[in-house]
C-alpha cells in the first residue's frame, strides 16, 4: 500500500482513541461542587448508590433522557449541543429550587389524542418530533390526569388502550416528580436548614415536657408547640419522600437500613440529637436554595469527612458509579461501532470494485472493532464490579453481553478471514446490542436488587453465561448467512477469489485459491456447531439450576422451551448440512430463520408475561421484534430468488449457490 492508505487505519485509530482518554480524565466542578454532592451514596430500591444514578434513574422515566436541555440549537448546527442540565444539577433544581425546576420541560408526552384531552397541542417544547412539557403546564390538569389514571389502572395489563398505558405513564411521572421535591427539604420552606437546628435546639425540652404530661406533672407548653410546626413538614417528607438519603445512624444498626429524611428526622434520638446527616442535608437544600455555593460546598465536604469512618465502603461504591455514569462506555462503544461499521462496509465495496483501499479500510474497522470492544468490555467488568453479580441478571445486562459475544465472534473472524466480514458482523452486533440495551434502560434502574432465588447462586451464574454465549453465536451465524444472502443477491463478491493474506493461508498447490462465498459457508458452519455446543450445555445448566431452586429440572416453562427451540434448531441446520439435504443457499436460509427463533426465545418469551422466569416484560418492544422477524423472513425470501437473479452467479465463478 501507499503511505496514505498504510497511515489512514492508525490516524483513525488515534482520533478516536484521543477522544476516549479525554472522556476518562477527571472533570473539574463548577462554582457549585455538583459532583461531589453527585457522588454521595443514597439508598433506592434496596441498593445503596449515588445521588448520581437515583437522579438519572428518575430523569429517565420521565424524560426518557439523562440531562435537561436549557436552550435548544439549531437543526442544521447538528455538531452543537445547547447547554444542558445534567441528572445531578436537575435534582438539585427540583429539591431546592422548585420554583425553577417546574418551568424545565421534563416530561415527555408524545400521544396526540393525550394531548388533545389535555388542551396542550400548542404548549411545550419540540425536539427530533416529540412534546416536552413543564410541570408548570401540566399542573393545572393534574386532577383530570389522576382521574384518568385511576380509570386506566382498573383494566387488566393486556386490555388497555395506548391512550390508557400513556396516561399511566404520565401519571407515574408526575408523582415520581413530586416525590423527588420532598429529598432534601419540604415544599415551601424557605430556610429549612434552619427549621431543623431549631428543631434540634427544641427538641429537648419538647421531649422532657411530654413526659411530664404524660406523667400528669406540670409541663411546658410552649416547648410542644415549637416543635409542632417542624413535626408536620416532617410528616410531610416522610409520607411523600422518595429516596433514602440517610444512613444507618450507629453500627448496631444494620448498614441497609437507610432512611428518607423526614422519616429521620420523625424518629430523632431520645435524647434530643437529630441525626447529623440531616443537617447537612438540610444544609445543601438551603444553601443551594439560597444559592450560597460556599455555604453549599461546605456541607457537601463536611458531610463526606463525617460519612469516611463510617460508610467508606458506600461511599467508595458512590464514586464508582459516579464515574461509571459520567464515562458511559456503552455510549462511546456504541458510536465506535457505527463508524467500524461503515468503514467494514467501504472495504467490502473496495474489495468488490478496487482493492486499492480495500485493506485500509478493512485495517481501519477492525481497529475501531477494537477499540469498542476494548470500551465494551471495560464497561462490561466495571458493571459486574459494581453489582458483584455475573454478566447477566436482568434483559439490559443480557443485551450488553450478547452483543459483546458477538463482537468477540465476530473479531476472531476476522483474525483468520481477512476481508472485514467479521468486522461488519462484530460492529453491526455491537450497535444494534447497545442501542437495544439503551432503550431497556428507559425503565429505570438496570442494577436493581435481585430476588433471592436469582442471587449468589453458581449453577445460575453458568447457566446465563453459558446461554448467553450461545444467543450471541446464533445471531453472529445469522449474520453472517444474511450476508451471505444479501451480497449474493446484490454484488459479485460471493464469487471474488480470496488471496492468502485473505483466506488465512496460501492456497494449497495445485488448488484455485477459496472464493469469498465458500469461505463465509465455512464460517458459518463453524460458528452454527460453536452455538449448538453452548446452547446445549447452557439449557441443562438451567434445568440443574432450577433443580436446585425450584425443586425440578424441567418443568416446560415458556422460557424453557424457547430455550429448548434454539437447541433444536440448530441440531436440525447441522443434520440438513451434514445429510447434504440443501446446499449452500438453503442452509443459509436456515441459519437465517435462527436469528427469528433466538429473538423469540429471548424477547417474546418475556413479552407473553407468564413463566417463572422471565426477566424483564416490555410490550413497547413488541413492534420492533416483529419488524426484526419480518426483517429476517425478507432477507429469507430474497435468498430464495433463481439463481439467474444472483449476481454473484452471473459473475460466473465458482458453483451456484444452488440448494
Amino acid at each position: 500500500m501507499k503511505v496514505l492508505p498504510k497511515l489512514f487505519p492508525w490516524f483513525l485509530l488515534a482520533l478516536f482513541g484521543a477522544e476516549m482518554v479525554a472522556v476518562l480524565l477527571p472533570r473539574k466542578d463548577g462554582e457549585y461542587h455538583v459532583n461531589e454532592f453527585g457522588r454521595l451514596p443514597v439508598q433506592l430500591n434496596g441498593r445503596v448508590q449515588p445521588f448520581d444514578s437515583a437522579a438519572r434513574n428518575a430523569l429517565l422515566q420521565i424524560r426518557g433522557t439523562g440531562a435537561v436541555p436549557l436552550e435548544e440549537a439549531p437543526a442544521w448546527r447538528f455538531w452543537r449541543h445547547g447547554r444542558k442540565l445534567n441528572a445531578t444539577e436537575w435534582l438539585l433544581e427540583v429539591a431546592a429550587r422548585p420554583e425553577v425546576a417546574d418551568t424545565r420541560p421534563a416530561f415527555l408526552i408524545h400521544h396526540a389524542e393525550l394531548l388533545g384531552e389535555l388542551r396542550l397541542q400548542d404548549k411545550g417544547v419540540r425536539k427530533a418530533g416529540l412534546r416536552y412539557y413543564t410541570f408548570a403546564e401540566l399542573q393545572p390538569f393534574l386532577g383530570e390526569i389522576n382521574e384518568q389514571a385511576l380509570k386506566a389502572g382498573e383494566v387488566k395489563s393486556a386490555e388497555r388502550t395506548a391512550f390508557q398505558k400513556q396516561v399511566l405513564k404520565l401519571a407515574n411521572a408526575l408523582e415520581l416528580y413530586q416525590r423527588l421535591k420532598f429529598t432534601l427539604q419540604p415544599a415551601g420552606v424557605p430556610d429549612f436548614a434552619r427549621m431543623v437546628a431549631d428543631f434540634q435546639r427544641d427538641l429537648g425540652p419538647a421531649l422532657a415536657a411530654a413526659q411530664a404530661s404524660q406523667s400528669s406533672q406540670d409541663f411546658d407548653r410552649q416547648a410542644l408547640e415549637r416543635i409542632a410546626e417542624p413535626r408536620r413538614e416532617f410528616r410531610r417528607m416522610a409520607r411523600w419522600g422518595y429516596i433514602q438519603t440517610v444512613p444507618p445512624a450507629g453500627a448496631a444498626q444494620p448498614r441497609d437500613r437507610w432512611q428518607t429524611l423526614g422519616v429521620s428526622l420523625l424518629e430523632s434520638d431520645p435524647d434530643g440529637q437529630v441525626h447529623p446527616a440531616a443537617l447537612y442535608l438540610a444544609t445543601m437544600a438551603t444553601a443551594y436554595g439560597q444559592r450560597n455555593p460556599e455555604a453549599f460546598n461546605s456541607a457537601v465536604a463536611g458531610y463526606r469527612q463525617w460519612l469516611a469512618p463510617r460508610c467508606e465502603r458506600e461511599l467508595r461504591k458512590g464514586r464508582a458509579e459516579f464515574y461509571f455514569n459520567r464515562v458511559k462506555p456503552f455510549l462511546h462503544a456504541l458510536i465506535i461501532y457505527l463508524g467500524a461499521f461503515l468503514l467494514a462496509g467501504g472495504a467490502l465495496l473496495a474489495f468488490a470494485l478496487s482493492r486499492n483501499w480495500s485493506e485500509a479500510l478493512r485495517r481501519s474497522a477492525f481497529y475501531l472493532v477494537l477499540l469498542a470492544g476494548t470500551v465494551h468490555t471495560f464497561g462490561l467488568v466495571f458493571r459486574m464490579a459494581l453489582e458483584g453479580r455475573p454478566p447477566v441478571t436482568n434483559l439490559y445486562s443480557s443485551a450488553i453481553f450478547i452483543g459483546w459475544g458477538v463482537v468477540l465472534l465476530g473479531l476472531i473472524l476476522e483474525r483468520l478471514y481477512r476481508v472485514a466480514l467479521g468486522s461488519v458482523v462484530a460492529a453491526f452486533a455491537g450497535f444494534v446490542s447497545l442501542i437495544i440495551a439503551h432503550n431497556l434502560a428507559l425503565g429505570g434502574d438496570t442494577m436493581e436488587m435481585l430476588r433471592a432465588v436469582l442471587d449468589s447462586n453458581f449453577w445460575l451464574t453458568a447457566h446465563v453465561v453459558t446461554i448467553t454465549l450461545g444467543y450471541s453465536a446464533t445471531f453472529a451465524a445469522g449474520l453472517l448467512a444474511a450476508l451471505y444472502l444479501l451480497l449474493g443477491v446484490l454484488t459479485p463478491l460471493l464469487a471474488q477469489p480470496l488471496g492468502a493474506e485473505e483466506a488465512g493461508a496460501p492456497a494449497a498447490p495445485g488448488k484455485t485459491p477459496p472464493l469469498l462465498g465458500q469461505a463465509l459457508e465455512t464460517m458459518v458452519y463453524g460458528i452454527v456447531c460453536f452455538a449448538t455446543l453452548f446452547n446445549f450445555l447452557g439449557t441443562v445448566l438451567g434445568g440443574i439450576w432450577a433443580d436446585q431452586a425450584w425443586g425440578r429440572f424441567w418443568g416446560w416453562d415458556p422460557k424453557e422451551n424457547g430455550a429448548l427451540m434454539v437447541v433444536l434448531w440448530n441440531a436440525f441446520i447441522l443434520h440438513v448440512r451434514s445429510g447434504r439435504l440443501l446446499r449452500e443457499r438453503g442452509f443459509m436460509g436456515l441459519v437465517v430463520f435462527g436469528n427469528i427463533v433466538t429473538s423469540f426465545s429471548w424477547f417474546g418469551v418475556n413479552l407473553l408475561g407468564v413463566g417463572l422466569h422471565s426477566y424483564g416484560f416490555m410490550e413497547s418492544g413488541l413492534k420492533w421484534l416483529l419488524f426484526f422477524m419480518g426483517s429476517q423472513l425478507a432477507i429469507i425470501l430474497v435468498g430464495l430468488l433463481p439463481l439467474r437473479r444472483w449476481r454473484s452467479f452471473r459473475a460466473g465463478a465458482g458453483s451456484p449457490p444452488a440448494g
